[in-house]
């Protein structure tokens, strides 16, 4: 039954009996802001200064029509947590600052109409997965930030008239999303550069675009010596991926293929093993429309051998051995983890088993310790998790909070086991094995701003851990062991 539906029914029996003959019962009014009015499900706010404190909390419609603020910050809806529909028009709203959305799981239509906004931040949707429609008309954009629309897959129509589009480098993301998605769109026209002035988005082409660059959004990079050959392949969202070989002579690397141009369509991590003598190369494709798709060398590339499974956005893809056998685990945004392993006779990888109760896994990350094999299995939100290989599959050891969290690294310095939990809204925690309990304890905070994956380097006996950043600079931390009796 819905929410409501049983408590509802229960307060409705007790009112009746409470007043039984008497005088009629009057419900007491609902809590509504003196600029706002409200009834059972809405809420109409005139020339606020902000979001309006004291909103009911369980109103699904919020219109806030000529407000007087000027930008939307993370978190500003918190109160009102059920909104399905959410209105901004006639406002001084100029700037959509990161997660302006956060916490509105239910939201289906964002309208931010006839504003100023001139500045969104790309990750100011993140969050909204169940977003139908959003209307950014008549409002000052110039352009819009790559990815803005990444994670809204349940979005049907984009509204974007009546914005002044430069249409220049920035804006082309947005025509090569135009011709990928299932969504409709109303786009309005170009008001610059001179020559396409007056041109409607919708007619542009990739082709009206010059833009000269040595690389488009680069998710991966792998390096491997194949044959006596350094190769380095080089995955990526926008330009195609490629392989590029390096020559002695030049001492440079040349291209020496694209890599399946019909199959690599949103890459987001790679890895490279061998199994039976042959070199592969595993392409987690994150795309609705894609396929993760295992490449092998045939002597002068790496072509397509199998395509693991369609139409699932997968995430990443980590190459382990499980009680001796080659194997594969595939994590994505839409279903749970999946385990393949490797068939001689068919020379493939056939679905094994999968990964229960692991919905939504970023990336998977496997260590061994004392003969076991485990794995970190990051999300982004909810309980990252440590689990152990027990035979046919794997099992929970060990759940960990994460806030933010798209990486998750287990971590050998010497004789100590780590495992280091980056989150982008807390500090990233460090957790150390204890062999005395089996499990990992928390050990050390590490303030690093958004972190993508953390490395390990020994150099000159000396231990130190590289903390890559997204939003800032990436750090170096020196592993530093202390005796404390002495």
């Amino acid at each position: 039954m819905g929410r409501g539906g049983i408590q509802g029914t229960c307060a409705f029996l007790l009112v009746l009996l409470a007043a039984g003959g008497g005088e009629r019962h009057r419900p007491p009014r609902r809590k509504c802001p003196i600029s706002c009015s409200c009834t059972q499900d809405n809420a109409l706010c005139d020339r606020t200064d902000g979001v309006p404190r004291g909103l009911p909390p369980d109103i699904t419609s919020l219109s806030l029509v000529r407000s007087g603020f000027t930008e939307l910050r993370e978190g500003s809806f918190l109160q009102t947590p059920f909104l399905q529909l959410l209105l901004f028009t006639a406002s001084t709203v100029g700037l959509i600052r990161d997660d302006a959305f956060l916490g509105l799981l239910h939201l289906e239509y964002l309208f931010i109409e006839n504003n100023q906004v001139g500045s969104i931040s790309k990750n100011a949707l993140r969050g909204l997965k169940g977003l139908v429609h959003l209307s950014l008309a008549h409002n000052q954009l110039e352009t819009l930030p790559r990815h803005l629309f990444r994670g809204l897959d349940a979005l049907t129509h984009v509204d974007l008239r009546g914005n002044p589009f430069h249409c220049d480098c920035r804006i082309k993301w947005l025509v090569e999303w135009l011709g990928s998605t299932n969504a409709s769109a109303e786009l309005g026209e170009c008001w610059g550069p001179a020559e396409l002035n007056g041109t409607q988005l919708s007619q542009l082409r990739l082709q009206d675009f010059d833009c000269i660059t040595t690389g488009s959004s680069p998710v991966a990079c792998k390096p491997l010596v194949v044959e006596g050959r350094l190769l380095v392949v080089l995955a990526q969202l926008v330009g195609g991926s490629h392989v590029w070989r390096h020559e002695e002579a030049s001492g440079r690397f040349v291209r020496l293929q694209e890599l399946g141009p019909q199959r690599v369509r949103k890459p987001n991590a790679l890895t490279s093993f061998r199994v039976d003598g042959d070199w592969f190369l595993a392409v987690a494709d994150s795309s609705k429309a894609g396929a993760t798709t295992l490449f092998r060398w045939g002597g002068r590339g790496f072509y397509a051998h199998q395509a693991l499974h369609a139409w699932h956005r997968d995430t990443h893809v980590e190459f382990l051995e499980l009680a001796g056998r080659p194997s594969l685990i595939l994590a994505s945004s839409s279903q749970r983890p999946v385990v393949y392993q490797w068939s001689r006779p068919g020379r493939a990888f056939l679905r094994h088993t999968d990964i229960p109760d692991m919905d939504d896994v970023y990336a998977v990350k496997h260590f061994r310790l004392r003969g076991d094999v485990y794995v970190c299995l990051t999300r982004f939100i909810g309980d990252s998790k440590v689990m152990r290989w027990e035979g046919s599959m794997f099992r929970d050891v060990q759940h960990m909070p994460s806030r933010g969290s798209m990486v998750f690294q287990p971590l050998g310095i010497g004789s100590h086991r780590y495992a280091v939990l980056g989150n982008d809204y807390s500090f990233s925690q460090v957790y150390r094995y204890d062999a005395r309990s089996g499990l990992f304890v928390r050990f050390q905070e590490l303030n690093t701003q958004a972190p993508r994956s953390f490395a390990h380097l020994a150099v000159h006996q000396r231990d130190f851990v590289f903390a890559a950043s997204f939003k800032g600079d990436t750090q170096i931390y020196r592993h530093i062991t202390v005796d404390l009796s002495a």
